[in-house]
């Protein structure tokens, strides 16, 4: 990475931790992006050539992430299916978010999104695009286009069990520091494990499972 690439890294973190700061300090509506930019030490239109909306800010990782995911599924083996792929992916995203420590800044997303209807609506904008990226894969797997009904709902309930790795309850703040733990994955592992099932249910109606080596 240039000088250029890292000063703009610098001046995107910058942005980022003062946004979370004066949302956990003020909460997120009484923050302004002129606030923010005060904060960061720069002028408000240097925020908007980094972040199109103060929502953005809050999921200022999400364009990373995706692309991670994409690449991921885009370049899985013939034999891999979908969620072999996803699964693998979530588990060194998770491990990654550990040895970054930023449990707590996750905690309070998920707390301003709790809080917030025009942060839940921009949350499920961007799961949304995930729900589309995986019904891609899982239509690859069974032979099918993307907008068929079968692939679509694998998907959604994808989702739906990665939105309960977040679910609000009496211990998550007590273990925001270290994210989702082993009996959360444990969940996600069997829903997986059930929609794994029924994609090889298909397949071998369709006649479209991978041949074994």
């Amino acid at each position: 990475m240039g000088l250029r690439e890292r000063k703009k890294e610098q001046t995107r973190r910058a942005i980022e931790d003062a946004a979370f700061r004066l949302f956990e300090d003020r909460g997120y509506a009484a923050t302004t992006v002129a606030d923010i930019a005060e904060a960061a030490d720069i002028a408000p239109r240097t925020f908007f050539s980094y972040f199109p909306s103060k929502e953005a800010v809050v999921f200022g990782d999400f364009d990373e992430v995706f692309d991670a995911l994409e690449t991921r599924m885009r370049d899985r083996a013939d034999d891999e299916n979908a969620f072999e792929a996803l699964r693998e992916w979530i588990g060194e995203l998770i491990a990654r978010g550990h040895a970054e420590d930023d449990g707590d800044r996750e905690w309070l997303r998920h707390c301003l999104v709790r809080d917030n209807d025009a942060l839940a609506a921009h949350e499920r904008h961007i799961m949304g695009r995930f729900e589309t990226l995986i019904a891609e894969s899982v239509a690859i797997d069974l032979g099918s286009a993307p907008d068929d009904l079968q692939p679509k709902l694998i998907a959604a309930a994808a989702v739906a069990a990665l939105m309960a790795l977040s679910g609000d309850d009496e211990d998550r703040r007590a273990k925001k520091k270290h994210g989702p733990d082993e009996a959360d994955l444990a969940r996600l592992d069997e829903a997986f494990t059930f929609l794994r099932g029924g994609i090889a249910a298909l397949q071998e109606v369709r006649g479209t499972a991978p041949q074994q080596k």
